[in-house]
């Protein structure tokens, strides 16, 4: 999600190259401006998407949301305008919050108006975002390894750990956040001198807890959980991985590099690919 760079997809030691899960593409549609989040919109059956156009740390005012069908069709292209490089998003209470690089934007998801804007006391880039079962929202600050907490329009430093290694994705499951970490040491060009992981953070204790098996294996960016699999993205390589308990991430599906916030509606993974401008939805056999 970050400035694009060519790369080699490279097999880490682990890794398992072939798996019986593979995951087919249903639909591809273009024209998108660096989308980097794809979220499912339950209440309305459609997909948003965050289109960051231009420098992703840069307050331009150019970002803004586009609205797509289902089955791959743009509904609205500019349906929210007035951001700065939007990138992860959650629903809430009729709301849908964006992650906006200090700030985090409010939306009427039932008219599309943008409502308010929360400003976030110390952050630095602010990335992805989930909600819990109990509507509370949060929002990863992925240069300052830090999770933040939204309770109505009140931000709270959740958790704030060097072991959460740049934290990217995150998605609330249960009593548990499931979060994606880039690595460690970032560099200019985004890449790390220790590959990040799968995480998990107590949402009561809010103790963190690297999953076995997930670890030091790629710069990671999104993530959902499906029944009991973990797909995670990374973006330096255009990879999606499946990880299950026990066992240890499989390859599903490779891009060009440039896939960011992974989206599902529980049966299939909606992909934003920023290098092409474009989304894919998959389905997974």
């Amino acid at each position: 999600m970050k400035t694009l760079i060519a790369s080699t997809f490279l097999a880490f030691a682990g890794i398992a190259m072939a798996s019986a899960v593979q995951a087919g593409e249903l639909w591809r549609v273009g024209g998108f401006e660096q989308p980097e989040s794809a979220l499912f919109d339950a209440a309305n059956m459609r997909i948003v998407v965050s289109n960051i156009v231009g420098n992703p740390g840069d307050a331009d005012g150019n970002g803004y949301l586009s609205l797509l069908s289902m089955d791959g069709k743009v509904i609205t292209r500019h349906w929210v305008d007035g951001m700065d490089a939007p990138k992860g998003m959650a629903i809430s209470g009729g709301r849908l919050y964006a992650a906006d690089i200090t700030r985090v934007r409010v939306v009427d998801i039932g008219s599309g108006k943008l409502v308010s804007t929360i400003d976030v006391p110390g952050a630095v880039f602010l990335n992805d975002m989930t909600t819990d079962g109990t509507g509370k929202v949060y929002v990863s600050d992925m240069l300052a390894d830090t999770i933040y907490r939204l309770d109505g329009d009140k931000p709270e430093l959740f958790v704030k750990d060097a072991l959460l290694a740049s934290p990217n994705g995150v998605f609330a499951e249960g009593d548990r956040l499931i979060v994606a970490s880039w690595g460690k040491g970032i560099k200019p060009d985004f890449s790390t001198a220790e590959p990040g992981g799968l995480l998990a953070v107590d949402l009561v204790s809010r103790k963190i807890t690297p999953l076995p098996g997930a670890q030091e294996f790629a710069d990671l960016d999104g993530v959902v959980a499906i029944g009991d699999d973990i797909y995670a993205t990374a973006y330096m390589t255009g990879t999606l991985y499946r990880y299950h308990a026990g066992g240890k991430p499989e390859v599903i599906a490779t891009f060009k590099p440039g896939s960011a916030d992974i989206g599902t509606n529980g049966q299939k993974i909606f992909v934003p690919l920023m290098g092409e401008g474009a989304v894919a939805a998959l389905s997974l056999d």
